[in-house]
């Protein structure tokens, strides 16, 4: 579970990267920090990897309020028994975690050597020189051992955390300035009881959700279901608006947020088919979605479904995981999961959240940090965290197949099978750049005034030659 709204996050980042001090930090990394002769520190690790190379080391990690980091902390007594290393900790809530964060990695200081980072945070963190490539660590035999085996992440989570700096450049390319650690994939979870009551099924077509979503708004209510509405969705304005529901929507159209065009990144959001795209989206909140939608934030929506107060969720599955589990909420046991409507042409592609961990490029204690996190991605513990806590949707291929992983999970209908239909389709439908917090807000509040009934096309059309001018 996690809180969007990062409201000052992008106040601090901006005045961060205003300050001399980050093209200080920024000089000579080029991908993780530098040692003066060049190279990674990475290159000091030499001879057979053994897991209690750095005893006796203390690292200081800060963590976001979680049930990750509850994973994470639950066993962090197997990994000192592994390495002789300690670990030292601070937990924030996440509306003020990137706040803690940005101004630690602003000041140079390295109070801490890991932390917790959403993919996105890279297009922010990375070109100033703030996160640490791991890539020279990871195919270093002597720093990483075999066990860890990189090819068993699916490779398009690794692919998310890997930039070349450069706005508009494709993920996947680059230093790797994290690790996948866990992630949410965003599609449809339902209420069962209500669909079979109204006689619905899934949606397979947008056309189709935005129809159910008005049936249900409409009939729910006469069926039982008092103050039922169809679909919940994010509406306040913030970029997390975007990134869920929206977004994977929006990609299974083939729409782009940004185009490059001769090594520029140009707006997108403003084609014809993108304007039509928003304002069908608009008008399914307006005739399916909840009477205060400029408010919704994951939470609301989450605990809607959980209420049976939403008929259909699309959003992060976590979200509806949180409801679904048995005892969670009055919907418990009645929720399913279904991979949400095909673009045109059968496109599922998806937009994802990805929780990861990453390295401070100041840390004094690199190896240390690095057996650290070679720990918190690798099999064991994410087997543990997936079967005993709540990493429910797996980083790892062995877990996602893991006979107890499945049994765990069976209770859920459509669960699994959601989750391998759309894994591999499921990525950041995003064009990385520095502004993205920035754009993705404005753009959410597009979007509000759209649904308020604003022109469409002059909204996105001024958005658009906003924009333009700060991402070019």
């Amino acid at each position: 579970m996690r809180v969007h709204d990062r409201r000052r996050f992008l106040a601090l980042t901006a005045a961060a990267s205003a300050t001399p001090l980050l093209s200080a930090c920024g000089a000579g990394f080029g991908g993780g920090e530098s040692k003066k002769g060049g190279g990674s520190a990475a290159d000091d690790v030499t001879g057979s990897f053994d897991w209690k190379k750095a005893k006796g080391k203390t690292v200081k990690a800060l963590l976001n309020k979680h049930p990750y980091t509850d994973a994470l902390i639950a066993d962090l007594k197997s990994f000192t028994e592994k390495t002789g290393i300690k670990v030292e900790y601070d937990v924030f809530p996440e509306d003020n975690y990137f706040d803690k964060l940005t101004v630690d990695l602003s000041s140079g200081r390295a109070s801490y050597d890991i932390f917790m980072l959403g993919a996105y945070m890279v297009w922010q963190y990375g070109p100033p020189g703030w996160l640490e490539d791991l890539g020279p660590w990871m195919s270093n035999s002597s720093a990483t051992g075999s066990e860890w085996d990189q090819g068993d992440f699916f490779p398009n989570l690794l692919q998310a955390d890997q930039w070349s700096l450069e706005a508009g450049a494709p993920l996947g390319q680059g230093g790797q300035y994290a690790l996948p650690w866990g992630w949410e994939t965003n599609v449809v979870a339902y209420n069962t009881e209500v669909f079979k009551k109204l006689g619905l099924k899934p949606a397979e077509t947008f056309d189709e959700l935005r129809e159910i979503s008005g049936v249900i708004k409409r009939k729910a209510p006469g069926a039982g279901f008092d103050g039922m509405y169809g679909v919940a969705v994010r509406g306040s304005r913030s970029w997390a608006t975007i990134h869920p529901g929206f977004m994977t929507m929006y990609s299974r159209f083939g729409l782009k947020d940004f185009t490059v065009e001769g090594g520029k990144v140009k707006p997108a959001m403003n084609t014809p088919e993108a304007v039509a795209f928003t304002q069908d989206w608009a008008e399914m909140v307006k005739k399916g979605g909840p009477p205060s939608w400029t408010s919704y934030t994951w939470y609301q929506c989450s605990s809607d479904l959980g209420a049976k107060k939403a008929g259909m969720l699309f959003d992060a599955d976590t979200a509806a995981y949180f409801q679904a589990v048995k005892g969670a909420s009055p919907a418990a046991g009645k929720i399913a999961f279904h991979p949400g409507p095909k673009g045109p042409g059968g496109s599922l592609a998806t937009n994802m959240w990805i929780w990861s961990l990453g390295m401070n490029a100041k840390s004094k204690n690199k190896h240390a940090a690095w057996l650290f996190l070679q720990w918190a991605t690798g099999k064991e513990h994410l087997r543990k965290a997936a079967i005993e806590g709540n990493h429910i949707d797996p980083v790892r291929k062995s877990i996602s197949q893991d006979a107890a992983y499945k049994d765990k999970m069976k209770g859920l209908e459509g669960f699994i099978e959601t989750f391998e239909t759309v894994v591999d389709q499921t990525k950041i439908q995003f064009t990385p750049q520095e502004q993205f917090f920035d754009a993705t807000t404005s753009w959410a509040a597009s979007l509000q005034e759209i649904y308020g009934g604003k022109n469409a096309k002059s909204v996105l059309n001024g958005l658009a030659g906003d924009l333009a001018s700060k991402v070019g």
